[in-house]
């Protein structure tokens, strides 16, 4: 079974949808399935802003008060901790994914992809690690089994990979993707979210019937 995901690595929601899933494909030990991350940016428009926090960000574009950014960052934070992971946003480093995304479609191109997005999602989100640094960026993906050439290959060209990753957030488009997570099970069913592990189970089921 193939099941592509639609993601961006500074998506809090999609490391969450990440473990959900995983947890799912754990009760399917006899079955075969290939995972593809798929390129998708929340904000294809952010500049790296490393002296700005999240709350302050998130505030001035959602026109709330800092407070109420520090809530909802503490609901996810929770969310997060029940499916064992640890978010610091009081260290999260805000900048733009594109950059990271094509590393994880040279990542993709020999089968490290799922190793990349792990990767990059405790970087930013975990460790407040800087995923618009390039030092940062090649020790990450060397981490990932990624050789330190291929990777300065991408950082030193704005071109390389970029067709890659256009072309699965046209696709995201195509099929009508509002928001990330966004997972595709064999081109038959959808799951939007990160949803329940017993919504994952139910669909592979129906897509193995």
């Amino acid at each position: 079974m193939k099941i592509e995901i639609w993601s961006d690595i500074m998506c809090p929601f999609c490391y969450i949808g990440k473990r959900q899933l995983e947890s799912a494909l754990a009760k399917f030990p006899n079955d075969q399935f290939e995972i593809e991350w798929k390129s998708f940016q929340l904000d294809p428009t952010i500049t790296p802003q490393p002296e700005k926090d999240v709350y302050t960000y998130l505030a001035e574009r959602k026109g709330m008060s800092v407070e109420q950014s520090k809530e909802m960052h503490k609901d996810v934070t929770e969310r997060a901790k029940s499916v064992g992971l640890d978010y610091n946003f009081d260290k999260a480093v805000i900048s733009n994914s594109l950059t990271a995304h094509r590393i994880i479609q040279l990542a993709k191109s020999q089968n490290l992809g799922d190793a990349m997005e792990e990767i990059f999602f405790k970087a930013y989100f975990t460790e407040g690690r800087d995923l618009n640094d390039g030092p940062t960026l090649i020790e990450l993906a060397e981490k990932a089994g990624l050789s330190r050439d291929n990777v300065l290959e991408v950082l030193e060209s704005e071109n390389l990979y970029l067709k890659e990753v256009e072309h699965d957030i046209s696709e995201a488009q195509q099929i009508g993707v509002q928001g990330v997570p966004f997972f595709v099970f064999d081109r038959k069913y959808a799951v939007s979210g990160a949803q329940p592990v017993e919504a994952f189970v139910n669909t592979i089921n129906e897509v193995l019937k």
